[in-house]
């Protein structure tokens, strides 16, 4: 997984990717250069008392630094290019893949789990291409010019890199085995305290509202617990790894000093072959514990990618037809044709053969109990799932094989949890129709009955609003969602229990100028009151994801029992 998402979203920047392994080479060869530059000055220039050699050979291991440097830079600054545009293209690829999830998808995975993979995960195999251009690049290039020009100035001493690093890396192949695993764990358990975090952020009102906050703090606790454990764990392993590899390389140091020290007294060996053979074992072995060092950083980033590439492996349930339709025969339309639908899983459908057809500018309304199958029948008409069984048709185009986009242009949802974004009243009702002038919000605003408390807020529509809405009331929140549904000009309105925050007198007043200032526009109501829906051209009652009955109030006070029972429990209520 890591490797082919590594080649598909790096491919683009290979020049990027040329140019670290030319620098790299370049700094990696006069990193090999010195120590040899440094030999000849020792064995030829002090030894000897010559000073102009000295100065001659400094000079050019000071240019040689200088080269080292330029290199190191020049490959870092083509490393850091190239990672933050293949993460930035990571993340946009997520979040493009996510926008296209249907519901099913989003609940499959969980929000939580989502954020974390575009944000933390995508960070992870960014770090990996960062540090592998730069560390995991050079660290071979060190390691093996290293045994070449250690070879070259001492044959006699090598075997000391013969048990070193062999040494080094299985001690280094030890300790990664077993940080795999748990690295998995680790972005399970930081999945799982986002979780709980978002639903303690998102719920706030109803955790304090049954007085829940020591019992969410308890929680947050136990899943940040989970996290630290883990991490203590992989942190254990971490830092043992460092002083082990240490520990090795000072006492091939040590080795290094004592077995030469014996050769320079005998005068098999000259002093500055000896530093220089010191150096390039040091080289070495800086080299293998660089590559250990990407050898921790490679199994998350592998656990990462993996995550990540399911994301993107995942096709919607949602498919675009391979010959989308883009002329409506109708306007304004809305027919289902025996449909149903069966959550993926469940035993029982939620909904069974349920038909019906809205002409232009009727309004159709939906009852039933709770559980009957309501937001799930309004959720087929804007396909946001497609139906199980039978057809649903919009302007007598099946909605599985109609243009997405041209489809969601004829339809304006009011959900049944009206959500605003952060910004302000006029660019929430912007998202409803980008090139709307003020005089159309207002009039938007007006029909929703939300132009009095707009304009009482100070800045009107400039006024802020917080993420969601919570700065305002349920009613105001439900009355914005609707004006931005309005503001797009649809054919058809959809309604999903879309008065229930809404006063009687709003109510009414709403629905008496949605009636009037839009008798063209089809509208699809979900609704718990009987006097929001009692005016219908058609009602459709609901019981156990089956139409028991269609038709207007007062045809269904005489053939339904099931509607009969809702009149006359909120006649009861009403009358109390």
């Amino acid at each position: 997984m890591l490797v082919r998402l590594l080649v598909r979203y790096l491919r683009p920047y290979w020049p990027q990717l040329v140019g670290v392994l030319v620098f790299q080479f370049l700094q990696a060869l006069a990193a090999l250069t010195l120590p040899r530059l440094n030999a000849d000055i020792i064995d030829k220039g002090v030894q000897n008392a010559d000073i102009p050699y000295i100065w001659t050979h400094g000079g050019i291991m000071l240019l040689v630094s200088f080269g080292q440097i330029a290199g190191s830079v020049i490959a870092t600054y083509f490393a850091g290019r190239a990672a933050m545009q293949a993460g930035r293209d990571i993340r946009a690829g997520v979040f493009a893949r996510v926008s296209e999830f249907s519901e099913r998808e989003v609940s499959q995975f969980g929000p939580g789990s989502l954020i974390t993979r575009n944000t933390n995960d995508v960070q992870q195999v960014q770090m990996l291409i960062m540090m592998g251009c730069t560390m995991l690049v050079s660290a071979p290039m060190l390691a093996i010019g290293g045994i070449i020009m250690a070879l070259q100035q001492d044959v006699g001493l090598s075997w000391l890199i013969l048990v070193s690093a062999p040494l080094m890396l299985v001690v280094v192949g030890f300790i990664v085995a077993r940080m795999l695993p748990l690295f998995r764990s680790y972005q399970l358990k930081l999945d799982n305290v986002n979780r709980v975090l978002r639903e303690q952020l998102t719920g706030i009102r109803v955790v304090r509202a049954f007085v829940r906050e020591d019992i969410e703090r308890a929680r947050f606790e136990t899943a940040n617990a989970d996290l630290t454990l883990v991490g203590r764990k992989v942190g254990e392993l971490f830092v043992l790894m460092f002083p082990l590899a240490m520990l090795i390389l000072n006492v091939t140091v040590v080795g290094v000093v004592w077995f030469g020290g014996i050769q320079v007294s005998e005068g098999s060996v000259q002093i500055g072959t000896l530093f220089a053979f010191m150096t390039y074992v040091m080289q070495i072995l800086m080299g293998v514990v660089m590559a250990s060092f990407m050898t921790i950083m490679i199994p998350r980033a592998a656990v990462c990618a993996e995550r990540i590439s399911e994301v993107l492996a995942t096709d919607t349930s949602l498919t675009r037809p391979a010959k989308p339709v883009t002329e409506f025969p109708e306007r304004g339309t809305v027919e289902l044709r025996e449909a149903g639908f069966t959550y993926p899983g469940a035993e029982h459908p939620v909904l069974r053969d349920v038909s019906f057809r809205a002409e232009r500018g009727e309004t159709v309304a939906i009852v039933g109990s709770t559980g009957a199958g309501k937001t799930t029948l309004v959720g087929l008409i804007p396909r946001l799932f497609d139906a199980t069984t039978g057809s649903v048709l919009v302007d007598g185009v099946e909605v599985d094989q109609a243009d997405p986009e041209l489809l969601w242009q004829r339809i304006g949802l009011v959900p049944q949890r009206p959500f605003l974004f952060s910004g302000t009243v006029e660019s929430n009702l912007r998202f409803g129709n980008e090139d709307a002038t003020e005089d159309q919000m207002w009039r938007a605003l007006e029909i929703a009955q939300a132009k009095d408390f707009v304009e009482a807020r100070e800045g009107g529509l400039g006024s802020r609003i917080a993420q969601g809405g919570t700065n305002v009331s349920g009613g105001q929140r439900q009355r914005l969602a609707i004006a931005r549904a309005i503001i797009r000009e649809p054919e058809i309105l959809v309604f999903d229990d879309s008065f229930s925050a809404l006063d009687l007198t709003t109510d009414q007043a709403l629905r008496h100028a949605l009636w009037a200032q839009l008798p063209e526009v089809t509208k699809i109501v979900v609704a718990q009151r009987i006097s929001t829906i009692i005016d219908a051209d058609r009602i459709v009652v609901l019981e156990d994801g089956i139409a028991v009955g269609i038709g207007t109030h007062d045809e269904l006070l005489e053939s339904c029992e099931t509607y009969r029972e809702i009149v006359e429990s909120q006649l009861g209520v009403e009358a109390n």
